[in-house]
């Protein structure tokens, strides 16, 4: 999994890709389009980006129509299950009796790319009440604060489903 990128020029392969993400980062964190930001972050993302990218093949990811459209619908179905899970951790919160049945869960995961694994386990771990503990092979280890089943397929239709389709068509 931890393969070393050529160093025939193909390396940087995922340059584009990374740089992108993390400018679009810089630009979120900065909330500001002033020319001196963003040839700073321009300048920062491309050396970072480029140090990542010839490293590892993590970052190698093709960009199609596709794979953009499965991202964007990725990040709506991410912040729909945000909302979903806050709402519910509200509901938690402010009942007169907590009636919880926490406990952890193995889920199945299809996803093979380390990248794809990567936006899965925080996609999970950042939906409130669910937390990644292990990933081993094919299976995943999820805390859950409210455990509604432990059938492996059901959990994994609850927990991953909603996010794993799209990832895969992303990440593979």
């Amino acid at each position: 999994m931890n393969e070393q990128a050529p160093t025939d020029g193909k390396g940087i392969r995922g340059l584009p890709v990374l740089w992108l993400l993390l400018f679009i980062l810089w630009l979120i964190v900065n909330a500001s389009l002033a020319t001196p930001i963003l040839i700073t972050g321009a300048v920062i993302s491309f050396a970072i980006a480029l140090i990542f990218a010839r490293r590892s093949n993590v970052w190698h990811i093709a960009v199609t129509p596709r794979s953009a459209w499965h991202f964007l619908t990725y990040t709506s179905v991410f912040f729909t299950e945000l909302v979903k899970a806050n709402l519910n951790m509200l509901r938690y919160v402010y009942s007169p009796r907590i009636d919880i049945h926490p406990g952890i869960v193995r889920v199945r995961i299809r996803l093979k790319s380390p990248i794809g694994r990567l936006a899965l386990s925080n996609s999970i771990a950042l939906t409130p009440g669910s937390l990644v503990m292990d990933v081993r092979g094919e299976t995943m280890f999820v805390h859950w604060l409210d455990v509604k089943t432990t059938d492996p397929d059901q959990a994994t239709e609850m927990i991953v489903a909603p996010f794993e389709k799209h990832l895969e068509a992303v990440f593979g």
